[in-house]
Parts: C-alpha cells; sequence; structure tokens
C-alpha cells in the first residue's frame, strides 16, 4: 500500500569519517570562532546572501563539521565587504575569516 511518503536517509553527521585539519587549524588561527553564538547578524546583513544562496553561518557550521564539499564555491559568492563584521555582536572578523578559508580549505 502506498501512503504518499518514504522515509528519509538519515542526516546525521558522522564527524569520525571527516577530515579534521582544516577545522582545527581554522579555530588556532580565529580562537574567536568559539564565542560564535549563532545569531544570523552575518547572514542577515550579508549583501552576497541577498543576491544569491550565500550563507555565512552555513557555511561555517559546514567548517566545523570538516565538510568541505563545495565551500569554495560557497567563498567565491562572498563579496568581502565587511558588514558581516560591522553587526556581530561578538566581534568575530568574518571577512578575514573568509578569506583565511580561501587560503586554507582545499580543492576537491
Amino acid at each position: 500500500m502506498n501512503w504518499g511518503f518514504s522515509i528519509s536517509q538519515t542526516r546525521g553527521v558522522d564527524i569520525d569519517r571527516n577530515d579534521m585539519q582544516y577545522s582545527r587549524r581554522l579555530l588556532a588561527e580565529h580562537p574567536e570562532l568559539q564565542t560564535c553564538i549563532a545569531c544570523g547578524n552575518c547572514t542577515a546583513t550579508c549583501t552576497a546572501g541577498n543576491l544569491t544562496k550565500f550563507n555565512v553561518r552555513k557555511l561555517q557550521t559546514l567548517v566545523r563539521r570538516g565538510e568541505y564539499r563545495g565551500i569554495r564555491e560557497e567563498l567565491a559568492k562572498c563579496m568581502l565587504c565587511g558588514k558581516c563584521r560591522l553587526v556581530c555582536p561578538r566581534g568575530i572578523n568574518i571577512r578575514q575569516l573568509v578569506l583565511t578559508l580561501k587560503k586554507e580549505v582545499p580543492e576537491k
């Protein structure tokens, strides 16, 4: 009997299988990332986010998980305007974080 729905694949994240090398290096270089409260101000004021599907919080979450697939394409959308840094209540230099990610994240 078809009830019109199906069972979805699990959306769990297996961090043990992910390469956390770049995430650790990023946190060592930018320890202020530990203070992020994921308020969303950076994403709300992002010029690139208003024009494309760029999401700073999603980007940061993927990097923290060690999931780097598609990160380079996302980083290319950032205009490096610095609005995100101005509105961050924790004073995180997100612009510098994006620059560091562009330099550090491998091309896969």
